[in-house]
């Protein structure tokens, strides 16, 4: 039968319909370990008091004015930004990603970023008809140094993104080349973005690089979800409160909804039980890794998240019937082939609990040794 007409589509942009939308992957039943979460729960304790205090909430009102306040000074207590900095909420940091490409958006824009990075920076780009420009890294997946200075001179970029540590690699940038490369934005007039959603993980944060009076332009982006809190949905941008109120402007009202917000309030008050679940996930990833560098034509990369990047074949397919061997055997991974040329043969292991990397590594051995 030919299809029935639905004029109605041909109202949605037809880039929109060209397009594909952010995947997330089946895991019922299965150990879940494609999307870098945190994969401790709350200790029953600090279950049962964040309930009660949710309970007393009034969600039949909007969020109150002073309840977003307090959690802008317990997030600035906690994150301690330079002093002429103020902050704004998203709710995660893809609705940040989302505001800034959409607060840009000018005829000719471009937003840049180096290549494989987190792929919702180009998407951005895409829904707000802006140019994207990924620049390929070097080798080791490091910063090309000389290629993002050239193509900061070509392009002209309003935004620059720098993963650090990046996904899906893990790798923390070279300080000395970030440095450079975020210099040169700012010359050109751009913005630079450093996300630093996997900071719990990594060795150094930007916000000791920061030097205000010559880096007015950059603006910090961290989330929650990897602090552990993915279901809440809470994510912060820092910078010069200048360019944050502009920003801000764009930002829809009570966007962060009020269970939202108390439970941010509720995980900072016990942010050693969350940093305590952090260091648990690093001496982890130290483990997987050199359980993962052992495994007979395996590739591993050193990692500052709370992801390792491996390859495990030379080809798609071949990465394909791993990641499927995997899921077979209850374990769901990420397969990240089709994202850049870089990781063909490419998985992408989110660090879990022990037990859940000790199935893990079984589960990939398996599938390494079948046919």
């Amino acid at each position: 039968m030919p299809p029935v007409p639905f004029p109605a589509l041909e109202r949605i942009r037809a880039d929109v319909r060209a397009t594909r939308a952010y995947g997330v992957q089946e895991s019922s039943g299965l150990i879940k370990l494609d999307a870098m979460e945190n994969p401790h729960a709350l200790p029953p304790a600090l279950q049962q008091a964040l309930g009660e205090r949710l309970g007393r909430l009034p969600v039949n009102r909007y969020p109150d004015a002073a309840h977003v306040a307090r959690l802008h000074a317990a997030l600035r207590d906690y994150a301690k930004p330079p002093d002429g900095w103020s902050l704004m909420l998203g709710n995660g940091s893809d609705e940040l990603i989302g505001l800034l490409a959409l607060a840009c958006a000018q005829p000719d824009a471009c937003i840049m970023a180096p290549a494989p990075s987190f792929v919702f920076y180009e998407m951005t780009a895409q829904q707000q008809r802006m140019r994207f420009c990924a620049v390929p890294l070097a080798d080791g997946f490091q910063l090309d140094e000389a290629a993002m200075l050239a193509a900061i001179a070509r392009e002209r970029p309003a935004l620059l993104y720098l993963a650090h540590p990046n996904n899906p690699t893990g790798t923390l940038w070279d300080a000395a080349a970030m440095q450079r490369i975020i210099a040169a934005q700012g010359a050109q007039g751009g913005i630079a973005v450093i996300d630093e959603a996997y900071q719990p993980f990594a060795a150094r944060t930007w916000l000791d690089e920061v030097q205000p009076a010559r880096n007015a332009h950059v603006l910090i982006m961290r989330t929650l979800s990897k602090f552990g809190l993915a279901g809440v949905r809470l994510g912060y941008l820092m910078g010069d409160a200048r360019l944050i109120a502009e920003i801000d402007k764009v930002r829809p009202p009570y966007n962060v909804g009020t269970l939202n917000l108390e439970c941010a309030l509720f995980a900072l008050e016990h942010a050693g039980d969350f940093a305590r679940q952090a260091a648990d996930i690093r001496a982890q990833r130290a483990r997987l890794m050199d359980e993962l560098a052992a495994l007979p034509g395996c590739t591993v990369w050193p990692s500052e998240g709370n992801m390792v990047l491996l390859r495990v074949a030379d080809t798609p397919e071949g990465a394909q019937r791993i990641f499927e061997g995997m899921k077979a055997r209850g374990v769901l991974v990420k397969h990240v082939s089709a994202m850049h040329p870089q990781l063909v043969g490419c998985l992408r292991l989110t660090v879990g609990s022990a037990d859940e990397n000790t199935r893990m590594l079984a589960a990939l051995r398996a599938a390494l040794n079948s046919p």
